[in-house]
């Protein structure tokens, strides 16, 4: 397993995971203390190996330490959260 580097990239507003140098990553709008989360987008080498799930894990721990709820516009996202964490949707 190699290891993920999860980054915040504000530059472009999202969310990044970068394993074996390809990219996952979750496009994001603040909205007072909601996370809005319009697209999460895996790099085509990665789909199946659990990157974007892995992504989210660490978008959601963001969320909840700064006090924040995520607003899923993503089906993705939705879907990840609804299974997970479906506390933190707002």
């Amino acid at each position: 397993m190699s290891d993920d580097l999860f980054s915040h990239n504000p530059a472009k507003s999202r969310y990044e995971l970068e394993v074996d140098g390809l990219i996952a990553f979750a496009d994001y709008q603040r909205s007072g203390h909601r996370l809005v989360i319009p697209h999460v987008e895996a790099d085509p080498a990665l789909r199946g190996t659990g990157a974007a799930g892995r992504l989210m894990v660490k978008v959601a721990e963001v969320a909840r330490a700064e006090g924040m709820r995520i607003t899923p516009l993503c089906s993705y996202a939705a879907a990840w959260l609804r299974r997970n964490d479906p506390e933190l949707i707002a």
